[in-house]
């Protein structure tokens, strides 16, 4: 099934849409004062060893400091793999300290960015562990006798002098020696001008910088499938030729310079799809609609029949329902890019094989992901739940921010649950102070309903403390902000 990519550039923020059969399935922003760290390399210093937590926090010159926990450290790897009792991290880790780390997980809400000092450096066909004498298939790769000959291969293309290792990446499949010696040089030279600016630079420093996001479209997500790359500005279309003729050859011809009077995301209608991407609901075309909602522990997807009513008997009802929703929800994660934990909550099926049908279904729409997942059954209360692996920041995190109303709560307080506030308040007052009046500042909902439904309390508290009360308008208040003025 082919797909096109669609690349928005502007001087602040660069768009990418994968686009098939006129659907966007995945959306990826990158705005030039907040690109992500992921894969970026850096000589950083320790500030403080957790001996409780096996953790460390490290200085690489971000707002805040990183993270590594133990389990990231190579030597902690390497004991663990030979079957030996793990060193402590205060064995290996001190205050004031200099490590070349590796960004695994950019920042994500209060937390810093995630460290490993298990080097990886990826290109196209190739990924370069310069600290792991190790050769690897993806696992995508799944046909035995190809994995067998693409070790083989690899093996040996690899200098002599080597002591590094290498996985092969999914678009390493078909590639012939020279693609994959070229991969091999690159990765080798790179590391090598890592090493040199590590030895040259103060911590904390920044070594290396993973590609832009442009040069990651064509180096991660160029496959045999791909039709156009259609990219909207010329210096950027130039720069990816450049660049391609270099790396990926094969993919040179697919590059076009986008001229067209309409913009390019309108083509595909994909500002309307990032509208939509943003919503807690998702309508499906046969009447029924999913709710996602996203917290910092993990993803909820909630699956409703709506308005769906066809089908012989409300089993099958359900079942199709679920069947379209395991196809969306797939979709959507790739969309939204929702990582870490996830919750499905499907419509319940009684029978058995309408669970296992579904459930293959979504492992089946899954399959095209990228990023890894993980898939488990349905549990005793018939959710299903499942992983995914998070690196960036989702969409939504991207491009939203908490609500300065609600306080991200999701809801605000109803106008008449703020006037009883306020009456409370009154009393408080009335017994500290002895003013003329009180004024009260609030929205025009809470003020109407003050003067309709709630005007018999207000004139009770009014004589009761003996005092005057007054309403006024502010209009810059939100539902529930209110000032009580003492006159």
């Amino acid at each position: 099934m082919s797909e096109d990519i669609l690349i928005n550039v502007t001087p602040f923020e660069t768009r990418v849409a994968l686009v098939e059969q006129g659907s966007v399935q995945e959306l990826h922003v990158e705005r030039s004062i907040q690109r992500g760290h992921v894969g970026n390399i850096y000589l950083g210093r320790v500030v403080r060893v957790l001996p409780g937590m096996q953790s460390a926090f490290i200085d690489i010159g971000l707002e805040r400091a990183a993270f590594i926990h133990i389990a990231d450290l190579r030597e902690n790897r390497g004991e663990r793999s030979q079957g030996l009792t793990p060193t402590p991290i205060e064995k290996l880790l001190f205050e004031g300290q200099t490590l070349m780390v590796q960004v695994v997980k950019d920042p994500l809400g209060t937390k810093g960015a995630r460290l490993s000092t298990q080097i990886s450096m990826a290109g196209r066909m190739l990924v370069y562990l310069p600290h792991d004498p190790h050769i690897g298939i993806s696992q995508k790769i799944d046909t035995e006798s190809e994995r067998i000959q693409l070790r083989e291969r690899l093996q040996a293309l690899m200098p002599a002098e080597e002591k590094g290792g290498f996985i092969v990446r999914t678009q390493a499949e078909g590639a012939n020696d020279e693609e994959l010696t070229a991969d091999v040089e690159y990765l080798r030279k790179l590391w090598t001008s890592v090493q040199a600016a590590a030895r040259t630079q103060p911590a904390p420093a920044l070594l290396h910088q993973d590609l832009t996001l442009a040069q990651r479209v064509l180096r991660d997500m160029v496959g045999p499938g791909t039709g156009a790359i259609l990219v909207d500005s010329r210096t950027t279309s130039a720069a990816m030729l450049e660049w391609a003729r270099i790396y990926t050859p094969s993919v040179v011809d697919r590059i076009q310079h986008y001229s067209g009077e309409r913009p390019l995301f309108d083509t595909a209608n994909v500002d309307d799809e990032i509208s939509r991407a943003l919503s807690r609901r998702v309508d499906l075309k046969s009447g029924g609609y999913l709710i996602i909602d996203q917290t910092e522990a993990l993803t909820t997807v909630d699956v409703n029949t709506g308005g769906f009513v066809g089908g012989r008997n409300f089993d099958d009802t359900i079942f199709k329902t679920n069947l379209e929703a395991a196809q969306a929800i797939a979709r959507q994660l790739r969309l939204r890019n929702l990582g870490g934990i996830v919750i499905l909550d499907f419509i319940d099926m009684e029978d058995q094989e309408h669970r296992e049908t579904v459930l293959a279904e979504l492992k089946k729409a899954l399959s095209r992901d990228r990023t890894r997942m993980t898939v488990n059954g349905f549990t005793q209360l018939g959710l299903v739940e499942m992983t995914r692996k998070r690196t960036r920041d989702s969409l939504a995190h991207q491009l939203c921010e908490p609500c300065p109303m609600c306080e991200a709560r999701g809801n605000v307080r109803t106008p008449r649950t703020v006037c009883y506030e306020i009456l409370r308040e009154i009393l408080r007052e009335a017994r500290q102070f002895n003013p003329k009046e009180f004024r009260i500042l609030a929205s025009q909902e809470v003020v109407d309903l003050f003067l309709e439904e709630e005007s018999q309390h207000l004139a009770m508290l009014g004589d009761f403390v003996g005092k005057r009360v007054s309403l006024e308008v502010e209009s810059r208040y939100s539902q529930e902000q209110y000032d009580i003025i003492l006159v």
